[in-house]
């Protein structure tokens, strides 16, 4: 995606929330205007696999997932302007997306992705434990997200996390962490030690 391109995108929804997130693993700070190509870039990454067997050539995979680049963040923009866009960054470099909406006591993962090249490393599980910790010190009600029903390793990850799904479409399996619960499944574990 070219910068005529992101021109016409939207800008970022200005940060509102009380709650700063921050990780242990990564840096977070808010996406700007001038990520929007990086961002586009990461999207094909989460999405080119799809289209392996569609007979198309590279460059025209490539427009079509910038319009459906551009047709998302136009959407997220809009029906989710409390929320954090925020760039994951590793020694300065962009690395990942974290999309989050911590406006209501329960928050939302609306979307979070790193590049194919860091996947696999603890990033992630790391990004959402530091959610999780955050989560529990604001005494909120816990953390829903979704995943697609292709993503197994994200739903493993998710399930490692102590997610539990809550509901299943066709293409998206809804998922959420309570704090409650998973204070309870480690007094449980403890009790179980003595």
């Amino acid at each position: 995606m070219d910068k005529d391109a992101t021109a016409q995108l939207p800008d970022f929804p200005l940060r509102t929330g009380d709650v700063l997130l921050s990780s242990t693993a990564a840096a977070l700070r808010p996406a700007k205007r001038s990520d929007l190509p990086f961002l586009c870039l990461l999207y094909r990454s989460f999405r080119l696999g799809e289209l392996e067997q569609a007979p198309w050539s590279l460059q025209e995979k490539q427009a079509f997932l910038d319009q459906q680049f551009s047709l998302q963040h136009r959407y997220y923009t809009t029906v989710f302007s409390p929320a954090d866009f925020l760039i994951i960054e590793k020694d300065g470099m962009r690395i990942g997306r974290l999309y989050i909406d911590l406006s209501a006591a329960k928050w939302l993962v609306i979307d979070i992705g790193l590049l194919p090249e860091w996947r696999g490393r603890g990033l992630g599980f790391a990004i959402l434990r530091d959610i999780q910790d955050a989560m529990t010190a604001t005494a909120g009600l816990g953390i829903a997200l979704h995943v697609d029903n292709t993503n197994m390793r994200a739903q493993k990850l998710y399930q490692s996390l102590g997610f539990e799904v809550t509901e299943a479409t066709e293409t998206h399996t809804g998922m959420e962490w309570l704090p409650q619960k998973a204070l309870r499944r480690m007094m449980d574990s403890t009790a179980n030690i003595n």
